[in-house]
């Protein structure tokens, strides 16, 4: 049994369609379904990152369209899966069955309001209640749960620490045994010393990227200190650049760009290393939407101005 949490589509538009029919849902661009009906990745990356653009306005990377193709073929085969979804102050779980899934053409109400295949997969009834009967109330989660059972994109296998717990809370069962570790009883200490953090903590994380990459350009105006700084010039207009932000965070599902670890936000987090920093892509470059990316602040730090694939080789080395 895998846990997933999960949007369905942008701006979760598909959510009221699943929780009336009981089901899980994806959808692909009409274009590229043939693609991933052949089950021909490559062409179908290829075809996104030529053709298509993320909610960021920027050409997706070769990573983010490889995760696209995987969408629907995890949802098809998903059986006896738990998924999650939030949906404002409430938190709700299914379980998927083994019933085949539907597709079915859509034209979207949101974005830029494609003509897409919709795959329906049916699950067991929705419920925002664990199974002795008590509410999933969102702000009764506990900080540290919130981190995990929210995702900033479409879905998000979760490990399987947070699978336990997520399996523990939909059960009704002891959660103490989570609560009592360290890291989890700072998180409640921060909260308690920074009441309703939680709610403006990501939004504060995207005003300072912007209001760094602002004062960077600033004063990299080509003035002599002990050497000439580059010009490094803001391409995205100012009132562009949070919503920007907004969306490449969600498009990245809130993850480092180029280690996949958990970002963490201004003043919610338990390490600052892994707070969200703004970074070039190619550091000789400008300010614009094809060369940013967000990553963990030690990545940052470290990539400095390094080339951005061979610092990723590098990181690859290390894994290995």
């Amino acid at each position: 049994m895998k846990v997933y949490i999960a949007n369905f589509g942008r701006e979760n538009y598909a959510w009221p369609d699943c929780l009336a029919r009981s089901t899980i849902a994806t959808m692909n661009d009409v274009r590229v379904q043939h693609f991933w009906e052949a089950g021909d990745r490559e062409s179908y990356i290829q075809d996104r990152m030529r053709l298509h653009k993320t909610a960021a306005g920027k050409t997706p990377t070769r990573p983010v369209a490889s995760r696209w193709f995987n969408l629907m073929t995890t949802i098809v085969e998903s059986e006896g899966d738990i998924w999650i979804h939030r949906e404002k102050d409430q938190l709700w779980w299914t379980t998927s069955r083994s019933s085949p899934a539907t597709f079915e053409p859509l034209k979207e109400t949101v974005g830029e309001r494609r003509d897409v295949i919709v795959c329906h997969k049916p699950c067991d009834p929705w419920s925002n209640k664990n199974r002795v009967g008590n509410r999933l109330e969102w702000s009764g989660l506990h900080p540290k749960a919130q981190e995990f059972l929210f995702t900033e994109g479409t879905l998000q296998k979760l490990r399987p620490n947070n699978a336990d717990y997520a399996l523990a809370l939909i059960n009704g069962d002891d959660l103490s045994h989570w609560h009592s570790l360290p890291e989890w009883k700072a998180k409640i200490a921060r909260r308690k010393k920074n009441p309703g953090l939680t709610f403006n903590a990501r939004q504060k994380a995207i005003w300072r990227m912007a209001a760094t990459a602002k004062g960077t350009v600033n004063f990299s105006n080509g003035q002599q200190v002990l050497k000439t700084v580059k010009n490094k010039d803001l391409l995205i207009p100012d009132n562009e650049l949070m919503p920007f932000l907004e969306a490449l965070l969600a498009e990245q599902e809130g993850l480092c760009a180029i280690t996949d670890l958990r970002l963490q936000y201004d003043g919610d987090e338990d390490d600052r290393e892994m707070l969200c920093s703004l970074d070039r892509i190619d550091s000789d470059g400008h300010y614009d939407k094809e060369n940013l990316q967000i990553v963990c602040r030690f990545v940052n730090r470290w990539k400095s101005s390094s080339n951005d694939a061979e610092f990723r080789r590098l990181i690859e080395v290390v894994r290995e």
